[in-house]
């Protein structure tokens, strides 16, 4: 999954270098913490959110094979 949120991000920021993302994992949860460069955020969230938005459901529907919920968090 981390690779799937990797591939997504990466074409769309100045600083593909500092894409990182890290998990953590609850009983019923995994959390993905996406990290950009503060410069890139604009463009991962989107006009509105929408970027944003399809990222996680493309990342939601990719998981949903999971008995786990999925989140993901985007971080400065």
């Amino acid at each position: 999954m981390k690779e799937l949120i990797e591939t997504i991000v990466k074409p769309l920021v100045d600083f593909p270098d500092e894409v990182r993302v890290t998990a953590s994992e609850d009983d019923h949860r995994i959390t993905y913490q996406l990290f950009v460069n503060k410069s890139d955020m604009g463009k991962v969230i989107g006009k509105q959110g929408r970027v944003a938005k399809a990222i996680r459901t493309v990342v939601y529907a990719a998981g949903s094979s999971q008995q786990k919920k999925i989140y993901l968090e985007i971080c400065e």
